[in-house]
């Protein structure tokens, strides 16, 4: 295992693993961290020796919180904020793995929120404990969330499904975590890693070139539905609107007294 700052690289003959390793912040997504998933992926890609990955988190109490709330930027001119978006961290760690040309398994361990469960969603397969809590807290933040990000809740949850987790803000837990589509399996914290890497082994096991075709034939057919030039323009519009409001400004200043935010709108 190469145990990098914030993030521990494993290989298990054909399976990689990438473990969020900042459990005194709920293994919350740094600029870094992101960069390093991206960095592994990117060099495991260059092979076919990695037939499967697996993501999941240090500890047992989270997956990931979430992006590091307090690296979102405020006070930022349109400009700027396009800047951000064309070298976001978190973007280039979603596009790997959603781009990685072999399966990825989210074994969600713990607490998952917001970019951390839009990473768990961008992987093929998702397996978590039956004790977790996810949701999407964009809304309650003052965050509108990357077009990009929302399609991905949307090819896997559909169209209601996804409406409710991103206007509600709500905390799931339990058996509704599976029946909203979050994860595909929920099974005992016991049994969570053992069923992960048999599922794992079963998958790297199949023939390379048929996993890859597979894999990319699924994402063609997923990128079919892309939006337009005009609708992308408008969404990355209002999310810049959001990043200078007055809202985000309190959200941040709320998480931080942890107290509930005082929105007014603007």
């Amino acid at each position: 295992m190469d145990e990098t700052n914030e993030l521990l690289i494993e290989r298990r003959e054909n399976i990689g693993v990438l473990r969020f390793n900042r459990p005194e912040r709920h293994n919350a997504l740094s600029p870094q961290m992101l960069i390093q998933v991206h960095q592994a992926l990117e060099a495991w890609a260059r092979t076919d020796e990695v037939r499967a990955v697996v993501i999941t988190g240090a500890g047992e109490k989270a997956f990931s919180s979430g992006y590091d709330i307090m690296a979102i930027p405020t006070d930022v001119t349109p400009e700027v904020a396009e800047r951000i978006r064309d070298s976001n961290p978190l973007a280039l760690a979603l596009a790997s793995v959603k781009d990685f040309p072999y399966p990825t398994i989210a074994m969600v361990n713990g607490h998952c929120f917001g970019g951390a469960l839009n990473l768990a969603l961008g992987c093929d397969l998702r397996i978590g404990a039956d004790d977790i809590a996810v949701g999407m807290p964009a809304a309650r933040l003052g965050v509108v969330y990357p077009c990009d990000g929302i399609a991905q809740f949307v090819q896997v949850l559909g169209m209601a499904r996804a409406r409710e987790v991103f206007f509600t803000a709500r905390t799931y837990r339990g058996a509704e975590v599976r029946a909203m589509g979050l994860v595909d399996r929920l099974v005992p914290r016991s049994e969570l890693e053992a069923t992960t890497f048999r599922l794992a082994e079963e998958i790297a096991g199949n023939a390379p070139l048929a996993l890859k075709g597979i894999k990319r034939t699924l994402n063609l057919i997923e990128s079919s539905a892309l939006l337009s030039v005009e609708t992308r323009r408008e969404t990355e519009a209002l999310m810049a609107a959001a990043f200078q409001s007055e809202d985000i400004k309190e959200a941040q200043l709320a998480f931080i007294e942890k107290r509930a935010p005082r929105f007014v709108g603007r």
